[in-house]
């Protein structure tokens, strides 16, 4: 059996899937726009620790466009995107500074976590689109299985983060990401290429194989005369 026919069956049932995926992904944003408030200082780098979260979601499109199709990866997208939005936003003004500011924090607006949450949104369908586009025409064109993965990771990561500390932190309020967002933008996507690169690439072909296992049909029992 071919991988695309073990895939087959999943296909099929790409609806059944599509809300679980969306939650998943509504729920790596969620995280990654509060992580990202946090800094970390890296080898005398700034970053943040949004960085070590925000790979997951290329993974599981990554899996997603493989596995039921880029027409089911873009749903996705398209379903998690304006919900991503508004949780992003609700989260951060709760959560801003990485302390809870109790529900009152909500009956005034925060532009300043409108905005990251705002640049999230943009950079995530940006990121996102883009991963599916980059994975799908190399995986149709090469057998390698790692190199779909592996390329549109460092195209798809790459205009997620520059779209991201561009949008959220260019002469932003807070003095210090607008003082360093350039910086922590280029660490950020270094750590995040490392990561996908050395763990998640892996995880995807490791991910993969055992769902073809699972997949394949079990080979008919040997019958005594």
């Amino acid at each position: 059996m071919t991988s695309r026919q073990a895939a087959a069956p999943l296909s099929a049932r790409a609806p059944l899937y599509l809300p679980i995926l969306v939650a998943l992904h509504i729920a790596i944003v969620i995280a990654s726009n509060y992580l990202v408030q946090l800094p970390v200082d890296l080898l005398g780098f700034h970053s943040t620790w949004g960085a070590f979260s925000f790979p997951f979601i290329f993974l599981a499109t990554d899996l997603t466009v493989r596995l039921i199709g880029k027409a089911s990866a873009r749903r996705v997208i398209g379903r998690a995107m304006l919900p991503a939005l508004v949780a992003s936003y609700i989260v951060g003004v709760l959560f801003h500074d990485g302390g809870f500011n109790g529900w009152a924090a909500l009956a005034e607006f925060n532009t300043f976590v409108f905005r990251i949450a705002f640049a999230s949104f943009a950079a995530y369908v940006l990121g996102q689109l883009l991963d599916i586009q980059v994975f799908d025409r190399i995986r149709q064109k090469s057998a390698v299985w790692w190199l779909a993965p592996a390329a549109s990771a460092v195209v798809g990561q790459w205009f997620d983060t520059a779209a991201f500390f561009s949008l959220a932190f260019w002469h932003s309020s807070d003095a210090f990401m607008a003082a360093n967002w350039v910086e922590i933008a280029w660490v950020d996507y270094a750590i995040k290429l490392s990561v996908s690169l050395a763990v998640f690439v892996p995880a995807y072909g490791v991910a993969l194989a055992a769902i073809m296992r699972w997949l394949r049909p079990e080979p008919p029992m040997a019958v005594a005369p």
